[in-house]
């Protein structure tokens, strides 16, 4: 299993940014630190396609994902546009993780609707995959109805992953993208839930077995009660919007710090393995400050998962 980092979902970290620099900075320094993968949410901060631009020409290896944009203020053509151009200035590295958002952000704070989501992600998957790979598309649904070409130089087509946790979100994601990725999702409700749906919906497409990139928050620590109630608190809001909450509910988790990845090294790495025999491919370590040192916390959750890079 892949290890990788996840910036953009931590609020507390987030405030603290004060340059894109620190942005495309903490990019490099993942990569220098040996990650698979960093993935960059796309919330209320720096846009992360645009960090994933200016981070592609100072690294070399590292793979840059976003995890996730959201699909309903951007049209599918604008957003082919711009990954085939982030792809290019990245190397080849890109994998563009894209979802639907909630129901309070797109429709509460952005005044859009969120009327039949499944069938707007299928119709935008339908715009946007043709243009990724092939640089056309001639599509005429309910929504979207797309003729166009895109010429971008020096591109290639990426790996296109959706945050599918419904049915029917995921049945899309095995059909028709190359995975998804979770987030306040537990070991149990990615084995019993995730991964057979998005799974078979893959093989009765004929597609390859899907990437399930599962992302969580993670503190090192040897106080694990505390951590808990410093997660209750930084991720309390994802155990209120509907799609995170009935994960959780399957999970049998009371809320997101039940998911929560804390602990010793050895009381984490064993978390870890377990998301791994669960069927992730990727885990996407949300870094969450804990104790009465958050500095030392940090780099000693970071050195963890350092150490378990290439072997879990």
């Amino acid at each position: 299993m892949r290890i990788g980092l996840n910036y953009g979902g931590v609020a507390s970290m987030e405030a603290q940014i004060q340059s894109v620099d620190e942005h495309v900075q903490r990019v490099v320094d993942a990569e220098k630190d040996g990650f698979d993968s960093v993935w960059l949410a796309q919330i209320f901060g720096a846009d992360a396609l645009t960090v994933i631009a200016l981070a592609g020409p100072r690294t070399k290896r590292i793979e840059m994902g976003t995890g996730v944009v959201p699909t309903y203020p951007r049209h599918p053509f604008v957003l082919a546009q711009q990954a085939l151009t982030v792809q290019a200035a990245a190397g080849g590295r890109l994998s563009l993780g894209i979802g639907l958002s909630h129901q309070p952000v797109i429709e509460g704070m952005w005044g859009l609707s969120y009327e039949k989501p499944a069938r707007h992600m299928r119709e935008y998957l339908s715009v946007l995959r043709p243009l990724v790979e092939e640089g056309k598309v001639a599509f005429n649904g309910e929504v979207y109805r797309v003729t166009a070409g895109l010429q971008v130089p020096g591109t290639q087509p990426f790996p296109i992953l959706i945050a599918s946790l419904a049915p029917m979100m995921l049945r899309i994601a095995g059909e028709l993208t190359d995975g998804t990725v979770t987030w306040m999702t537990g070991p149990k409700t990615i084995e019993t839930h995730i991964v057979p749906r998005i799974s078979a919906a893959a093989a009765n497409a004929g597609r390859p077995a899907p990437r399930i990139g599962v992302a969580l928050p993670v503190a090192v620590t040897d106080d694990a009660a505390a951590a808990r109630e410093k997660a209750a608190q930084e991720f309390q809001m994802y155990g209120f919007l509907p799609n995170y909450r009935r994960m959780l509910d399957i999970e049998g988790a009371a809320g997101p710090a039940d998911v929560a990845i804390v602990g010793n090294e050895a009381e984490v790495e064993q978390q870890i393995r377990a998301i791994a025999a669960a069927g992730a491919t990727d885990f996407i370590a949300a870094l969450f400050p804990t104790g009465s040192d958050p500095d030392a916390s940090m780099k000693r959750t970071r050195a963890s998962l350092k150490s378990l890079v290439g072997k879990v």
